[in-house]
């Protein structure tokens, strides 16, 4: 099975819908059962890692861990089909807001190097309507 990254998304949506489309699930449910092995519904939680690699998703081990956390309410170590759709959805959605954010940046980057430099900073705050850009900001 190959998939991108970008594969798991909602085809022209921004991935904000709860609703995964018989496209997704179906690739949801060929990753889940390369690692169902004996068929029973389940995949330990050692074996969600690669599934995820295999989704186009790279979790840090804590990620993981908390993903894990979250599914697996029953503390059974399995983590059966539907609580995987409901982390792969949650999972999407990070991944959505990362490619807001990045195109965000890209959007203010005007010079395109990859820094916002203290000038295109000032023209973000002006964009954002914070008022002076000279005023300091305190906590």
């Amino acid at each position: 099975m190959k998939m991108s990254a970008g594969s798991a998304r909602r085809p022209g949506g921004s991935g904000n819908s709860d609703e995964l489309t018989e496209d997704q699930i179906g690739e949801f449910r060929e990753a889940f059962s390369l690692f169902d092995k004996d068929g029973d519904g389940a995949i330990t939680n050692k074996k969600l890692a690669v599934v995820m690699r295999a989704l186009g998703q790279q979790p840090t081990p804590d990620e993981l861990k908390e993903m894990i956390k979250e599914v697996d309410q029953d503390g059974s170590g399995s983590i059966e089909f539907d609580e995987f759709l409901e982390m792969m959805k949650k999972q999407m959605r990070n991944a959505d807001s990362e490619d807001e954010l990045r195109r965000a940046f890209r959007l203010f980057d005007a010079d395109g190097d990859g820094f916002l430099s203290p000038a295109e900073l000032r023209q973000v705050m002006l964009n954002l309507g914070s008022g002076s850009p000279r005023r300091r900001w305190t906590p």
